[in-house]
């Protein structure tokens, strides 16, 4: 009966025993030195270029790759000659670490940092491992006829566990591809700013969804699977979509209108429904508006779509905020608007150009009522803390030229009365 160590592990010692081990070593170890060499050639340009796709994933891979393609050729060459069983266990040793490297890679591309992605790593190099030690003892095909023989049939169609294993490879790998090309591209696509951010934003999350549609529609035929059985679940999530998914499914496709249409932008100062602030995010199914005061509105694109946006800076970011001020009527109204303007000239958010401007809103009963309007370029910042600055500024020029701010009426009187009633004895 033949042992499960004999494929590799006999021959193995064997060679161990004879002097044409030294000639497998004469080519394993220049190769494995060679490779680490230009590993080490490499690390250099690829911090100098600072690419985090492909330069980075070339770095990583440099070693096990270069030392697996320089021992293969070895090998292919020193198999003429004698026997090359040292070398044929470390062909698949660096075929397991290249492999772990490169999934390593893509899940930390395309999954955040955190402990389930650490576990899976774990699991990773756990399954890479335990596959290459029964390829060690020759129990990999015997593993495979077991998994094989495992089956039963739905319809015509034979499924075994070895076809739902193969499947699961098949599909999780495609889907690890395409969502490090979706990656690659978004990130290529949101660095050209030459194109509206919009725009770009739309293009990148378009692309990530058809390479994962694409990687699907690869993966499922590669395995056995027919496409036009989909056609069952195509019907069901039509039906699913119409029940119970509408309102996530407008969200999703009112988001693609919002990207294409425009009609707002990251930065722009928004009021949607009861929320205003800044917009910071938008995504396939929301957006995201950051108050003045840093709270961070979620808002469904639905809402976007369906309801009155104002958007503060959708053809021309400059706002005109209104500074009313009242003055008492014996106040020289002239000199009291034309230190308004100075006021508003002197801070370092007014613009220049439409310059602040003041006039009389309103003779009124309580004084007159003035307004000074001062054109800013940045409404995100907000508009209290100018007011804030612009006031204070007018009290202290006012103070300085004898300009009076209007009282109520009532407040006026008494002071009146107060001063004309006799001192009392």
């Amino acid at each position: 009966m033949t042992s499960p160590l004999e494929p590799l592990l006999l021959p193995l010692w064997q060679d161990l025993r004879e002097l044409r081990v030294l000639w497998q070593l004469a080519v394993l170890l220049p190769c494995v030195t060679l490779a680490w060499w230009l590993s080490l050639r490499v690390r250099p340009r690829a911090g100098a270029q600072r690419l985090d796709i492909g330069i980075d994933g070339l770095r990583r891979l440099a070693f096990p790759l270069g030392a697996l393609a320089l021992v293969l050729a070895g090998r292919a060459a020193l198999a003429h000659y004698q026997s090359v069983s040292l070398l044929n266990v470390a062909v698949p040793l660096l075929a397991a670490l290249a492999i772990i490297r490169v999934v390593v890679y893509m899940l930390r591309l395309v999954f955040a940092p955190g402990s389930l992605l650490a576990s899976f790593e774990s699991t990773l190099a756990w399954l890479v491992w335990i596959g290459f030690a029964l390829h060690i003892l020759g129990l990999a095909s015997d593993l495979l006829d077991f998994l094989d023989g495992v089956s039963f049939h739905v319809g015509a169609q034979r499924i075994s566990l070895l076809l739902v294993g193969q499947a699961a490879l098949w599909v999780v790998g495609a889907l690890l591809l395409a969502l490090w090309a979706g990656r690659v591209v978004e990130e290529r696509v949101m660095a050209a700013h030459s194109m509206d951010v919009t725009l770009r934003v739309m293009v990148g999350k378009l692309s990530r969804a058809l390479l994962v549609l694409f990687a699907v529609l690869i993966a499922l035929p590669a395995v056995g699977i027919d496409l036009t059985a989909l056609s069952v679940f195509g019907g069901a999530l039509g039906v699913g979509i119409g029940f119970g998914l509408q309102k996530i499914a407008s969200n999703y496709i009112s988001g693609f209108i919002i990207l294409l249409d425009r009609s707002v932008t990251i930065g722009d100062l928004v009021t949607i429904e009861t929320h205003t602030g800044k917009l910071t995010k938008m995504t396939a199914r929301y957006v995201v508006v950051r108050a003045l005061d840093g709270t961070e509105a979620i808002i469904p694109n639905e809402t976007v779509i369906s309801s009155t946006v104002v958007n503060q800076s959708y053809t021309d970011r400059r706002v005109c905020v209104a500074v009313p001020v009242r003055v008492s009527y014996q106040s020289d109204l002239e000199l009291a608007m034309k230190l308004m303007v100075e006021v508003a000239r002197r801070h370092p958010r007014a613009l220049a150009s439409p310059a602040p401007g003041a006039g009389i809103k309103e003779f009124a009963d309580n004084g007159v009522a003035l307004e000074l309007g001062v054109w800013v370029q940045d409404p995100e910042e907000g508009s209290s803390n100018l007011r804030a600055d612009i006031y204070l500024g007018l009290w202290r020029e006012f103070r300085a030229h004898g300009i009076e701010f209007a009282l109520p009426q009532r407040v006026a009187l008494l002071g009146a009365a107060a001063a004309d009633a006799p001192p009392r004895a």
